[in-house]
């Protein structure tokens, strides 16, 4: 479900796997374009859709029993509510979305099982894989985190091919805040990088902006090994360092002077991280967390401060012991 760019490359890799796949999409001129053409154009182009990729606007037929989730975070609740509540029997619900929904701090498995029931079996599949390079075959690591090991291994089994792997967690938490917390910090990445501080600077965001990471998901239950895996530095590295993710793209045009709205423009595609970014330095008030790179990426994009402003902000912090004792 979710005919961009990562739902259709997770269909692609699917149907090539022996897995005839649905690809669900809300727009009718899109899904009616990628089945006459079988190409998806605008999100993911020079790929051809395998024939056993169906595009579809419908509900799912009768008799699906799992379902992959690649909508924006945003419109997660609205497409569990009026989509997925309605197909019959009882499904297996894997997100590759990211983020934390707006208002109510939900991470993505919490919305669902808000709406469709506690009992709900929901999984994550995260980490460090740009759509293009999983459509095109290239080597791939991921993680797939559920409380359910059945649909754990189920996932893994069907997404793993020589070119794709996965492996498999049970930490849902840890891994949602890796995927949510490591689009923020690529903004702030592609900001340094649009000022032009150089490689320094940039691993220096990247490295402090892994504790941010860790130290929310310890707040909020997270394991110190998932934030330190592919769902968590393996992620973050990959979206700081290469200009494929988005959310760099929107810093290194804040850093050289666009405006947000234009930057967004420019992209075409949601950004995940600045919504984020403001459901993140939430979480951190909430609990008490230091997060200052988290806090002046929102100071930015707010238009609160000029992005240059907010780098000497977090130079002029107090020298301090780097690593915490837990």
């Amino acid at each position: 479900m979710g005919a961009g760019s990562w739902g259709t490359a997770l269909a692609v890799l699917l149907a090539r796997n022996g897995q005839p796949t649905y690809l669900w999409g809300h727009d009718q001129a899109h899904i009616a374009s990628l089945r006459e053409t079988r190409r998806n154009t605008r999100f993911l182009p020079g790929i051809v859709l395998p024939e056993a990729v169906m595009p579809i606007t419908a509900l799912p037929p009768a008799g699906i029993r799992d379902v992959v989730v690649a909508v924006p975070v945003n419109a997660l609740r609205e497409v569990t509510r009026d989509v997925l509540a309605k197909v019959s029997g009882t499904l297996r619900i894997a997100l590759a979305c990211k983020g934390i929904e707006a208002s109510t701090h939900k991470l993505g498995h919490e919305t669902v099982e808000e709406v469709l029931g506690m009992n709900t079996v929901t999984a994550l599949v995260s980490g460090p894989s740009f759509a293009t390079e999983v459509a095109a075959g290239l080597p791939t690591a991921l993680t797939v985190a559920s409380r359910n090991e059945p649909f754990a291994r189920d996932l893994v089994q069907r997404l793993h091919n020589r070119s794709f792997r996965a492996y498999i967690s049970d930490d849902l938490t840890g891994v949602a805040i890796g995927g949510a917390v490591k689009n923020v910090l690529a903004i702030a990445a592609g900001v340094g990088d649009g000022l032009g501080f150089g490689a320094n600077t940039r691993a220096a965001l990247i490295t402090r902006g892994l504790a941010e990471m860790v130290r929310l998901g310890l707040a909020l239950g997270g394991q110190r090994a998932t934030l330190t895996g592919l769902a968590g530095i393996g992620d973050l590295v990959l979206t700081c360092t290469d200009d494929q993710s988005r959310n760099r793209r929107l810093g290194l045009m804040l850093g050289r002077g666009v405006s947000l709205a234009e930057a967004v423009r420019r992209i075409g595609q949601v950004v995940e991280g600045v919504r984020t970014a403001y459901e993140v330095l939430s979480l951190a008030r909430k609990h008490a967390i230091e997060m200052p790179i988290s806090e002046q990426v929102v100071r930015v994009v707010a238009g609160e401060c000029e992005p240059r402003e907010a780098v000497q902000t977090l130079l002029a912090r107090e020298p301090r012991q780097e690593i915490e004792c837990s």
